[in-house]
């Protein structure tokens, strides 16, 4: 199986006739591929069975059954399974039902791009947390699975409907996958797939949901038809994201969470050079053109600078409600339809004539040709200034971390047992921004603040990782080592290589020690991503 596969050729008895319609049957079989993740036992979080999960995003269903394997195709599925007795199967269906010999049948009757197809197969169990949601886990998880999420999956549901438009497609499951699936959530319709990363324990990361559940509009609803312009499905999401965020949790907060997503882009700009191809909305996708696979636009750009981007189609219009409207009125014309940048923006400047006729796609440094073609960091900035509030004691006390003779006593006036997540997420962004930091102050953060240095939320353990690599703290090099055996997502498992990559000697040892001990738990794409960052051999 090579990036792209091959194409499966099919010779018709006899030519058909336009509009004419055949079934064709093929015989098939799915062995070692990147889009069919065999795990063992030991991958799981029970440790007693192996499990099953398919992947398809970007072109990896070719691996997993013949068929148009792109997002410009949509169509309707149906599917047997059959499964030994013990194990459970789920997909991507509208309905399923279990038969007797452990045979379950499903059937999506929306259309949807390939890509949507998903089957998981494993020892998992379920529970109902809303009118039509359940969660799935494997036994040792459920109940915290239950406990996390009991009721606010529906809330969520309920704004993005107000917002958006109907929700269309039933249920809304979720699945907690095992450690090593590579996403944080795989928006498959009806369940989705996320990691366990998100059970924090104290519902500080459900919001993530809500990224996953924007997709039932944008991305699984109206979907970018080249995954060169991936920003169609996951910018407008974000700003999808945003807007429940904010009825839900209120502008502050919401705002705060951009913020850390605006780091998260400049980090990933910094890594990469603005300037490089992939930093543009448009990619252009081709075999052989400088290597482009389908899966490297997974990066933050077409989320972050595409939210942006979005933002400044609201900020054009000026009226949130008549942006909501809008959008609104976007699903209703594109549902069930794979489109292009150029339909979604002929469309907005159709719905809002007057923009229209002031030219605003071709203003002077905001041209909607330099927002798709020209890589590099947005021209337009959404306002946070909402979460000022929030984000200025954490940037107040990253400069009091960061001076040489440390303020102890305005460093205990900050009470930070009080601080939400992302207010701890943001301030850790700025110790980041600042690091290396004097001698001895990361040994003394970490002493003071328990609540970071032990934490067992990933978002905090992700960001503490850097921190002590870039600080070369070895004395808690044992907790990034600890992290990359806990889990397999890839944004988390990247960031940390790369840390430790071009950290010292010491940490590019530690490097290849744990990448050797925890590659087979890692998916395959992940694995070569890290390789690439470790300079070692990629398999074609």
């Amino acid at each position: 199986f090579a990036s792209y596969g091959s194409a499966l050729r099919i010779a018709l008895p006899e030519p058909l006739r336009g509009g004419q319609s055949v079934d064709i049957e093929i015989d098939y079989e799915a062995g070692d591929g990147p889009g069919v993740c065999w795990l063992t036992p030991e991958q799981t979080a029970g440790k007693q069975k192996p499990f099953l999960y398919t992947q398809g995003q970007a072109v990896l269903n070719r691996s997993f059954f013949p068929g148009f394997d792109t997002p410009a195709v949509k169509c309707t599925y149906s599917a047997t399974v059959k499964v030994p007795e013990g194990f459970t199967a789920v997909m991507s269906a509208t309905s399923w039902e279990k038969q007797k010999d452990n045979t379950f049948v499903f059937k999506m009757s929306q259309p949807i791009p390939s890509y949507l197809i998903a089957l998981a197969v494993g020892d998992i169990v379920s529970a109902e947390v809303g009118p039509r949601s359940r969660v799935w886990a494997e036994p040792c998880l459920i109940e915290a699975a239950k406990k996390e999420y009991d009721g606010v999956i529906e809330e969520f549901l309920t704004v993005g409907e107000k917002l958006f438009g109907p929700y269309v497609w039933g249920r809304y499951d979720v699945l907690f996958m095992p450690p090593s699936f590579p996403f944080g959530g795989m928006e498959n319709p009806c369940i989705t797939f996320v990691t366990p990363c998100l059970l924090a324990g104290d519902r500080s990361l459900v919001d993530v949901i809500i990224h996953e559940i924007s997709h039932s509009w944008f991305g699984n609803l109206v979907t970018n038809a080249t995954w060169g312009e991936f920003w169609l499905n996951e910018g407008f999401t974000m700003y999808a994201q945003r807007r429940i965020s904010t009825e839900v949790y209120g502008s502050a907060y919401t705002c705060l969470e951009a913020a850390t997503g605006r780091a998260l882009l400049r980090q990933h700009m910094d890594n990469t050079g603005e300037d490089h191809p992939l930093n543009k909305l448009r990619v252009v996708i081709e075999p052989g053109l400088w290597s482009v696979n389908p899966d490297d636009t997974y990066n933050e750009t077409p989320y972050e600078k595409g939210y942006c981007f979005v933002s400044y189609l609201a900020h054009l219009v000026g009226d949130q409600s008549k942006f909501d409207a809008f959008l609104q009125a976007y699903v209703n014309q594109f549902k069930f339809q794979s489109i292009t940048a150029d339909d979604a923006l002929n469309f907005f400047l159709e719905y809002f004539p007057e923009l229209k006729k002031k030219g605003v796609e071709s203003l002077p440094g905001f041209e909607f040709d330099r927002w798709l073609n020209t890589p590099g960091w947005p021209p337009f900035l959404p306002d946070l200034s909402p979460g000022e509030q929030l984000m200025k004691p954490a940037e107040e006390l990253a400069e009091l971390w960061a001076a040489d003779n440390l303020n102890i006593e305005a460093i205990e006036a900050v009470d930070i047992s009080v601080w939400k997540t992302y207010q701890l997420v943001y301030f850790l962004d700025q110790i980041l921004q600042k690091s290396p930091l004097p001698e001895g102050n990361v040994e003394r953060l970490s002493k003071m603040y328990p609540k970071i240095s032990k934490a067992q939320n990933a978002e905090l353990r992700v960001r503490w990782c850097q921190i002590v690599l870039k600080n070369n703290h070895e004395a808690e090099y044992s907790k990034v080592k600890d992290f990359l055996h806990s889990q397999g997502k890839q944004k988390y498992t990247l960031h940390v290589y790369r840390a430790m990559w071009s950290g010292s000697e010491t940490a590019r040892a530690l490097a290849m020690e744990t990448f050797s001990a925890t590659a087979p738990q890692l998916h395959v794409n992940v694995q070569n991503y890290v390789k690439k960052i470790l300079g070692l051999e990629v398999a074609e």
